[in-house]
């Protein structure tokens, strides 16, 4: 095909001359070749003119371009004698190139493991000598760790391997599935979205309707198949196939391999959201048996529109979910770097949706993937097809509908004929950054009781708060690792361990570097303010009982010592003791035989501990003196009224907000400055606003009430809820 332009001007000169802007276009055949003439200034008529005779001077200028009749996927020169007509209905050819490897992360052992063996393959055909056990146990080697990889695989590892550019398409599956198949185009509106791929096929004699999102096998192809994400026209053909095969009486077979629709402005200007939701309703209401074979991942309501199925197979590792794991992580973390610990959360594994009665079925995969053996996974899909098939058959129309509605009914815990609770309660889990810092003082304090009333290292209590912690700790790392996206580099430095010849020595230069790369990592990220609040209060809540059960370690070692060194003789005076300190906090008096004991036992005792290399720093008096009734009012009263006031003086001085940062910044590192710049900045600000006269006197007033033994108490109990 060909276009010829012909300019054709006015060359001559003088006020005769003119600017004609009419314009004539002829079409002209020359051959086999055709031509579009097209003149600019000049009436074809005007050629016979007087005008134009006049002039000598005509100037043309022509050019010719090549141009495409149709894109359709036939070419224009079809032999009509071809057997195989139907081929040419599909874009989908064969490649050119073969498709390069592509490795995965968390599969660098096993790349290791595999130029080791083509290491040693390569030496034994350069040397002629036999390596046949060295391979053998290389390729062992290989298989046990390919095995152990694959059957211990995370949910970001399984979507990793769905997204796989080399994992075959839904052409792929459905070339290597029927005898027969047609490629069907168009919505009937204009529109043919190449995203969207539907068609008729047959297994085993029968006929079945194939719709699916198509994916490309390289960038070219992805960038012509928009990535697989179908805009409304895609729906739409898929919703006129879905007639056509309810019409004719054609089961359905859809496959899902879909990031998400296409959400661009002009998808969403053409009815992005109704195409989607047309294609639910409708689904619901189709007379024949639909199964549904989620291929790779499956994205939110782009999957959904062609996934409303009665039975719904996946692979064994595809994904199906709301909203992809980065996405998820950007809106709850902040960040897509928590993606592993969302895919965690969301559930998007065909091992999750088949335990939660969503999925149907799990249909089996080779080792490696489905990319490692393309027509093995296809032929899997393929009996997995007849199989479900055989089960639907059997059911009449009103039989396959009311199976349809019962498979989605079922899924939110809805039952026919069970009545709904009306309200159902939940356990939420508290956000780690509003947990309050009084809320983590009670139970440091707590576990500092706890501590210091065992009765020695063995004990059952501290053991059992020691090993809860541990779990607590284990756990939450486990938590940040995934979070961080460090769970694909601590599982390869595992099977590099693993593969290590000698497990039990120390580690070589290379994996000790890894491991300490990793761990600086980890360190840099959980330095991070704001970032992995439980984590840090469990390290804290931990680094607190290892000193505190130290220190508790050390005083029994210093009890038992000096028990060992006081003599008989001193015990019976301590005894001596612990009596009159009975009488005295009874309110019994002393008379003077006893004091005088009580005193000599004194001076024994310290010299008793000198001579253990004891220091005696000094002694004290303790008072057990029992509170008066009225006298606790009072003192409740007065913290009371001591709350309120620094609650006004806090409220006059405008230190809300400080002390809100206060309280984050202790949850964050309570030993830090900025923690102990604010606490001063608090103080001296409540100080300067707080009205201090009006307190001092009820204090005052209080202590006129009781005689001086009190003294000390009452200045103890005023104010010890106050003080921080």
């Amino acid at each position: 095909m060909a276009t010829l332009s012909l300019t054709v001007g006015n060359c001559g000169r003088g006020r005769n001359s003119e600017d004609l802007t009419s314009e004539f276009v002829p079409n002209l055949s020359l051959g086999s070749v055709f031509l579009t003439k097209r003149l600019y200034g000049l009436n074809l008529k005007d050629l016979d003119g007087p005008k134009l005779r006049a002039r000598k001077k005509f100037r043309v200028g022509a050019e010719i371009k090549k141009w495409k009749k149709h894109d359709y996927p036939w070419p224009g020169d079809i032999d009509p004698n071809t057997k195989t007509p139907l081929k040419y209905l599909s874009f989908f050819k064969p490649l050119d190139e073969k498709p390069k490897p592509v490795t995965l992360a968390f599969e660098k052992p096993l790349v290791d493991l595999e130029k080791q063996l083509i290491e040693v393959r390569r030496m034994a055909e350069d040397t002629g000598l036999d390596f046949t056990d060295q391979i053998n146990a290389l390729e062992a080697k290989y298989q046990q760790a390919l095995k152990d990889l694959y059957t211990h695989l995370t949910p970001i590892q399984r979507l990793q391997i769905a997204r796989h550019p080399n994992r075959p398409t839904v052409l792929d599956h459905i070339l290597n599935m029927t005898e027969k198949w047609v490629e069907l185009h168009g919505d009937r509106a204009g529109y043919d979205d190449p995203a969207m791929i539907t068609g008729i096929g047959s297994i085993e004699g029968r006929s079945y309707i194939f719709i699916g999102h198509q994916k490309g096998r390289n960038t070219k192809e992805n960038i012509m198949r928009n990535f697989a994400m179908p805009t409304p026209h895609g729906y739409r053909k898929a919703l006129r196939m879905m007639k056509y095969a309810d019409h004719h009486g054609f089961p359905i077979v859809t496959f899902v391999d879909t990031p998400g629709a296409f959400a661009d402005l002009r998808s969403e200007e053409l009815g992005q959201g109704e195409a989607i939701a047309h294609n639910l309703r409708t689904m619901f209401g189709l007379k024949v048996p639909i199964i549904t074979i989620v291929t790779g991942e499956g994205g939110s309501g782009g999957a959904l529109a062609i996934g409303c199925a009665n039975k719904l197979l996946m692979l064994e590792n595809s994904a199906f979910y709301v909203a992809s794991p980065e996405a998820c992580a950007a809106i709850l973390w902040k960040s897509s770097q928590a993606a592993p610990k969302a895919a965690e959360k969301l559930r998007i594994t065909a091992q999750e949706h088949y335990r939660l009665k969503i999925a149907d079925g799990i249909i089996p995969e080779p080792l490696g993937g489905a990319h490692a053996d393309p027509f093995w996974a296809s032929q899997q899909i393929k009996h997995a097809i007849v199989e479900a098939m055989a089960e639907l058959g059997r059911m009449n129309t009103e039989q396959l509908l009311h199976h349809r509605m019962l498979k989605f009914r079922s899924i939110g815990g809805f039952q026919e004929g069970i009545q709904v609770e009306p309200e159902r309660k939940r356990k939420m889990k508290p956000s780690e950054a509003n947990t309050r810092p009084a809320d983590l003082e009670s139970e440091l304090a707590n576990l500092r009781k706890k501590i210091l009333e065992a009765k020695g290292p063995s004990d059952p209590v501290t053991t059992q708060v020691l090993e809860k912690l541990q779990e607590d700790l284990d756990t939450e790392i486990t938590k940040a690792f995934i979070a961080m996206g460090l769970q694909d580099k601590i599982e390869s430095l595992k099977l590099e361990l693993q593969s290590a010849p000698i497990p039990d020595q120390p580690l070589n230069k290379s994996l000790q570097e890894k491991a300490n790369k990793i761990m600086q990592e980890f360190k840099q990220k959980l330095s991070q303010p704001g970032a992995y609040l439980g984590l840090k209060q469990k390290l804290h809540t931990v680094e607190m009982a290892s000193r505190l059960i130290k220190l508790k370690n050390k005083s029994e070692k210093l009890k038992t010592e000096v028990n060992q060194k006081i003599p008989t003789t001193v015990k019976a005076k301590l005894e001596l003791l612990n009596a009159a300190s009975k009488k005295l906090s009874s309110g019994e008096p002393l008379d003077t035989n006893l004091m005088e004991e009580v005193e000599k036992a004194k001076k024994e005792l310290e010299y008793v501990l000198k001579s253990a290399n004891l220091e005696v720093v000094g002694t004290r008096k303790r008072t057990n003196v029992a509170v008066p009734p009225e006298l606790v009012k009072d003192l409740a009263k007065v913290n009371e009224e001591i709350n309120e006031e620094i609650q006004r003086a806090v409220t006059r001085s405008g230190l809300s907000e400080k002390i809100e940062e206060l309280k984050l910044e202790i949850v964050k590192d309570s030993s830090s400055e900025k923690v102990k710049e604010l606490e001063t900045e608090v103080r001296e600000g409540i100080a300067s606003a707080l009205s201090v006269t009006p307190l001092k006197e009820k204090v005052e007033g209080l202590r006129e009430k009781l005689a001086p033994a009190y003294k000390d108490d009452i200045e103890s109990k005023v104010g010890a809820e106050n003080g921080r």
